[in-house]
């Protein structure tokens, strides 16, 4: 296996990694219900009655304002009850990469169908179970081509088991009301079915699916959402920072801009989004067959939008689209090589009340 080979397939290993936390993409929201305090004591004058006619008319207002974006306005409803529902993530990436004068084109398209299961809550915070339930995958490495279809029988090839695989493990979130992720269960085992596959790769899974790693990849689904619902900022910032071992390092900055309500939809609300990207080389570098010594990749645009959804507490839709550009150094058989990157990538994601693919299934 030549170097192309092995950088293609670890590239889209981690992309195939990254969704197993999350789908990288903001299709959550959530917030908490404010209390209201209701004053049931009757007036005994006509100042009393006043005052209580002047409340009226301020809840009156207070309505008026809700519907133009005032704070609490979106609710966090997707993890409540123990209904699931389910995201289909799709991610298409083109990645050219030269080395030598030698140029190789990589393109792939991966759809997952992620089922989110909610339990009963535990000290006040979410319990949710998260399993992929549907697999597609089209790759091609410089003619190299890779394909798997979890509703079609698939022929044998290097990652047949390794999809199938996906498909059989669930992770447990603890999250909190304020959506910060707590704690994350099943990780080892999860990492066990998988390296069981290929022994060879323990050491890798084990350095990028670390518990750490596991929560940064969950927290950004549901960034999108202000802070306690409050969208009068209008804009809101946020920065996540995503360390995969001897992959490297990812640092995103997020913004975020409330534009109001869907044309035609007075529930459902338009948020754009705006990213920028930057890659470090790893600190560490065990497991892959060839060294990363160092990385300039950037980000050369990040933009997107998502849709929520008021009446069922969470977001409809979702998509960025990046483009990422750069260079790396990779030392393969003590030898330094420049790779150029240049990479563009639309990420998608639909929420699903039922699981869209549940008919093709075989």
């Amino acid at each position: 296996m030549n170097i192309w080979r092995y950088l293609g397939i670890t590239i889209f290993l981690l992309g195939a990694l990254c969704l197993i936390g999350t789908t990288k993409l903001p299709v959550l929201a959530g917030g908490q219900d404010k209390d209201k305090k209701v004053d049931k004591d009757k007036a005994t004058n006509k100042d009393k009655d006043k005052d209580k006619d002047k409340d009226k008319d301020k809840d009156k207002d207070k309505d008026k304002d809700k519907d133009k974006g005032k704070k609490g306005d979106l609710v966090f409803k997707a993890f409540e009850g123990t209904k699931p529902f389910f995201q289909e993530q799709t991610t298409k990436t083109t990645q050219k990469m030269k080395v030598m004068n030698q140029e190789v084109t990589q393109e792939q398209k991966q759809t997952f169908i992620i089922q989110w299961t909610p339990q009963a809550k535990k000290d006040g915070n979410y319990v949710v179970e998260q399993s992929i339930v549907g697999v597609n995958m089209n790759i091609d490495i410089g003619g190299n081509k890779i394909s798997y279809d979890s509703t079609a029988k698939n022929p044998k090839n290097p990652m047949t088991d390794f999809f199938e695989q996906l498909t059989k493990s669930k992770l447990t979130f603890t999250i909190s009301p304020d959506l910060k992720v707590i704690s994350v269960s099943g990780r080892e085992e999860f990492i066990k079915g998988l390296s069981d596959i290929n022994p060879q790769m323990a050491g890798l899974l084990k350095a990028i699916l670390s518990e750490q790693a596991l929560v940064k990849m969950a927290e950004p689904t549901w960034w999108a959402f202000p802070k306690d619902g409050d969208i009068t900022k209008k804009t809101w910032t946020k920065e996540s920072e995503l360390d995969l071992g001897p992959i490297g390092n990812y640092k995103t900055n997020f913004e975020f801009t409330y534009k109001g309500p869907e044309q035609g939809a007075k529930d459902k609300d338009k948020i754009a989004i705006k990213t920028t990207l930057s890659y470090s080389a790893p600190t560490k570098n065990q497991g892959l067959p060839f060294i990363i010594q160092k990385a300039d990749l950037k980000s050369e645009s990040g933009e997107g939008e998502a849709v929520f959804d008021r009446t069922k507490g969470r977001f409809e839709s979702s998509r960025i689209n990046m483009k990422l550009k750069g260079n790396l150094t990779i030392e393969v058989g003590n030898m330094n090589t420049t790779v150029e990157l240049d990479q563009t990538q639309e990420a998608t994601s639909v929420t699903h009340d039922a699981n869209p693919w549940e008919k093709k299934t075989p």
